[in-house]
């Protein structure tokens, strides 16, 4: 299968109504095989070309590499950055370094309550007595409003970064959010992600260089000694793996 980068840009936008959820598995029934051992660039470009403007990228700002990428195949497509209230100072500074230099429609979006505000409601600290909670509130709930205009996210999910994470598919079904989740890099090994970085001068969070592998909010990262697993920094004395987007 082709999809060739005039098509996709052609299709931009297209596709302004919304699928309903059934004919959202039809289609990842249909091209979740298709498509999984194909290109990165082959796989946006398919994305943008079935869902339009329904389509965004999601980021983290651990790197660009994702943003990069699709931003080559449809310059000026959406880039949803979580602000969760809790970043570090480097996370956010790399979001601003992507959307002053790659072609993106960077969207930043923040939970329904500040920090201070959360703290009235739930106690100073939520993060550390109950961060499924704190997760829910700051990450999970927000991902999911900011998604609801859209019928397919791009993520950066790879399935070298984590056991929990070998059976990604590249195209597949969100239940939770009723929508096509897309992974044009889940078969990317590290250094694959290495080499684009190197090829195409990619932005990298600089705590990713500071020991950092795995970025995610201040109060529940740190970070993880030379062969550590590269996500024991998140939430580490704790059971918790995952911030629950993408379980």
């Amino acid at each position: 299968m082709s999809v060739s980068t005039a098509a996709a840009r052609a299709n931009r936008g297209v596709h302004t109504e919304g699928r309903t959820p059934e004919e959202l598995r039809e289609i990842v029934s249909h091209w979740g095989a298709e498509l999984e051992l194909a290109p990165a660039e082959t796989i946006v470009e398919w994305a943008a070309a079935t869902f339009g403007e329904r389509f965004c990228v999601t980021s983290s700002m651990g790197d660009a590499v994702l943003a990069h990428l699709a931003s080559k195949v449809v310059p000026g497509i959406d880039v949803v950055f979580l602000d969760t209230g809790y970043h570090f100072v480097e996370t956010i500074g790399t979001r601003d370094a992507v959307a002053a230099t790659l072609p993106v429609n960077l969207i930043t979006i923040t939970p329904a309550q500040t920090v201070a505000e959360q703290d009235a409601e739930y106690g100073k600290d939520l993060f550390a007595r109950d961060p499924d909670l704190c997760c829910r509130l700051r990450k999970v709930e927000p991902l999911a409003e900011a998604l609801s205009g859209y019928d397919a996210w791009a993520t950066g999910l790879r399935r070298a970064e984590t056991h929990n994470r070998v059976i990604a598919p590249v195209i597949g079904w969100d239940a939770k959010k009723q929508k096509v989740k897309v992974s044009p890099i889940a078969r990317w090994s590290d250094e694959q992600v290495e080499r684009y970085i190197a090829e195409f001068g990619i932005l990298v969070n600089p705590l990713v260089y500071d020991g950092y592998p795995s970025i995610g909010c201040a109060p529940c990262t740190r970070r993880v000694a030379p062969g550590e697993d590269p996500r024991s920094g998140r939430w580490a004395g704790t059971t918790k793996t995952e911030c629950g987007i993408h379980t």
